[in-house]
């Protein structure tokens, strides 16, 4: 009998580094590494700036009070600011995935299938015609054939 014989760890390992899908992984995590840096770019330069026009420009400072006093490390603050910042740069982050990234590239793959539809299409009236032609030459010949064996 034969033994089957399993792939060595490491092996696996290569097999599953080497897998497109961790390659594009990979890469959707260095570009979106570098895109958070934009995002926060525009957050602090431009959103912060707009909100310190209506009170400060720094997001990190807005909190509330849950205690008596909140004087330094003392009381319990909600840093509600914070939180709206993390918010504002994800809700930025996801529009700009989806205009810019997911939408057309949804369009692009959306004309892909179609072309390739059309094409199929196509394809199969070429082989319905193709057939009806071939059908014709045999009617003709199966006829020719037949007048042929009558006239002997």
């Amino acid at each position: 009998m034969s033994e089957k014989k399993e792939p060595s760890l490491l092996a696996g390992f290569k097999a599953f580094l080497m897998r497109g899908n961790v390659v594009d992984l990979a890469v959707a995590v260095v570009i979106g590494a570098a895109f958070t840096n934009i995002v926060n770019a525009v957050v602090k330069g431009l959103i912060n700036p707009l909100v310190g026009a209506i009170g400060t420009q720094n997001l990190d400072s807005y909190s509330s009070c849950l205690s008596d006093s909140c004087s330094g490390d003392q009381g319990i603050q909600l840093l509600w600011g914070s939180v709206l910042g993390a918010t504002l740069s994800f809700v930025i982050t996801a529009a700009v995935v989806y205009f810019l990234m997911v939408l057309p590239m949804a369009k692009y793959l959306a004309r892909v299938e179609a072309r390739r539809k059309a094409k199929e299409g196509t394809h199969e009236v070429i082989e319905v015609t193709e057939l009806e032609v071939l059908k014709e030459i045999r009617d003709a010949l199966v006829a020719q054939r037949g007048s042929g064996h009558s006239e002997r």
